[in-house]
């Protein structure tokens, strides 16, 4: 008789349920698994064996066969461990038949029989969900599975635990979800003495989730303003943390199994390999523009990664999702983020300081700027030129405003956005194309008059075109007018005209 239990296969944030089937047969004693496993997996039959001679339980003297379904679907992970020794109790009549088939499990089994920790219990809590089953899990996930209210979570600290369950000699209660978590020791703008055109730029960039590239010499504070957005970013929604944690769970990132409101800000070393930036690797793992999904990817040195990398990053901004290609899949994961880039402008960084002029004006900055290309510039919505603080500014008292005060104006402006994208799959205003753009950015007579005058004589593309209404819509969220009028647009076209002779 075939016993059978589940589990997930994990491909991208999606977790697709496996049968795990177990025969035992008249023959000579072995255990094999088919049905794609990876090494790990196969490996399982091992830790399976040693899990449950801890128990004082002996394989039957037959031939064991596990199978895992669908076939063709590979298989990769420690977490089979839990639901193949599952399938084989029942199949040896210790458990109930009916008990390991009504159950989602994944775990890891150490050779004492105590469960380990394994990644993505909560993709698997929601695949446990849509099927109707409950979820069994190691105790360390417990917590982070639980976040999913319509599945009943079991977290056992063992496989003697979990055998207790299922004899009824002991039930386990239903995990409790793990704590909400909260951001604290964030920077704050007060800090920050001069740069006000910058902190302008990205109290908009924040409230319309817009991409901003910052150039100024070293020291200018660029690096110093970007660890401050994180302070004025609105708190996730609950299905934007849903979404982020179920990418951080495939990461191993929930610390606790805790879910983080805040909003996520990844940044990457500028030697960061493309598989590190765009996901890939051992098993195809989300890269830093997944992580940083509902979030802020800083890259700061923007010119100084390598080109290939930059010239990855074109096609995610602009649809949302990347899609890891592998031989035997392809694994798509969400990444709509916010792009805040941070560059010198030139090699030397002093291109534009008349105290310590660059000596080879401007041909340094023409080469330096040319690695970022065209196309990837021109998905920049904002542009920022950073001039050097001077020494009196430095000297004087921080007057600027705190972070709370344009955190409030931020989350009032993405409160217009969210009421003008209700039932839609739209959430901020970089989200806006086609007739909707029109509809809800088209700038009155002066605007649209001097915007025409400004695609024409810069020369803009579609897309900058499209951007420069986007971001003049966010600056009227933030006026609070419900028209895009002329000093919106012409503040936005000054953005994105900053660092370029012609667009």
């Amino acid at each position: 008789m075939v016993a059978r239990a589940y589990t997930v296969a994990f491909e991208g944030v999606e977790a697709r349920l496996v049968e795990v089937q177990c025969a035992t047969a008249p023959g000579l004693p072995g255990f094999s698994i088919v049905g794609l496993p990876d090494k790990a997996v196969s490996e399982a039959r091992d830790r399976v064996r040693a899990a449950l001679s801890a128990l004082s339980i002996a394989l039957p003297a037959k031939k064991i066969t596990v199978n895992l379904s669908p076939a063709d679907l590979p298989k990769e992970g420690s977490h089979f461990d839990l639901p193949i020794a599952l399938a084989l109790l029942a199949a040896m009549d210790v458990i109930p038949h009916d008990k390991s088939a009504e159950t989602v499990a994944l775990g890891e089994l150490s050779l004492d029989g105590t469960l380990v920790p394994v990644l993505g219990a909560l993709p698997a809590a929601m695949a446990a969900a849509a099927a109707n089953r409950v979820l069994m899990c190691p105790q360390a996930c417990g917590p982070e599975a639980a976040w999913v209210e319509a599945a009943a979570v079991f977290a056992p600290r063992s496989l003697a635990d979990a055998l207790r369950h299922f004899t009824g000699q002991s039930p386990l209660p239903i995990a409790r979800a793990g704590e909400v978590q909260s951001q604290s020791g964030l920077k704050d703008f007060a800090d920050v003495k001069g740069q006000e055109k910058a902190k302008r730029a990205l109290e908009i960039a924040a409230t319309g989730r817009h991409h901003t590239l910052m150039v100024g010499t070293p020291g200018s504070g660029k690096s110093m303003l970007a660890a401050r957005l994180a302070s004025i970013l609105p708190p996730l929604e609950p299905a934007e943390a849903l979404e982020t944690s179920m990418i951080h769970s495939l990461a191993g990132l929930l610390s606790e199994g805790g879910i983080n409101r805040a909003r996520p800000f990844r940044e990457p070393h500028h030697t960061a390999s493309m598989a590190a930036i765009v996901g890939g690797g051992r098993g195809a793992k989300p890269g830093e523009i997944s992580l940083a999904h509902n979030g802020v990817l800083f890259m700061d040195e923007f010119p100084e990664y390598p080109r290939t990398v930059l010239e990855t990053l074109r096609q995610p901004i602009e649809s949302g999702e990347v899609v890891v290609a592998r031989a035997n899949a392809h694994v798509r994961y969400p990444c709509r983020f916010m792009l805040v880039a941070a560059a010198n402008p030139c090699k030397c960084g002093y291109l534009s300081d008349p105290n310590r002029a660059c000596a080879r004006v401007p041909v340094c900055g023409d080469e330096y700027m040319s690695r970022i290309s065209g196309p990837l510039m021109d998905r920049f919505d904002l542009r920022i030129e950073m001039p050097p603080v001077t020494l009196q500014d430095l000297d004087l008292p921080a007057t600027g405003e705190p972070s709370a005060v344009i955190a409030a104006r931020v989350a009032a402006g993405r409160a217009v956005q969210a009421a003008r994208f209700e039932g839609t799959e739209m959430r901020v205003n970089a989200d806006l194309e086609g007739g909707a753009l029109e509809e809800v950015a088209t700038p009155n007579a002066d605007g649209k008059e001097l915007l025409l005058k400004v695609a024409d004589r810069f020369g803009l593309s579609a897309r900058g075109y499209h951007r420069v209404l986007r971001v003049a819509r966010t600056i009227a969220d933030l006026d609070g007018s419900t028209d895009v009028r002329k000093p919106h647009v012409a503040e936005a076209v000054g953005y994105r005209l900053a660092l370029a002779k012609e667009v």
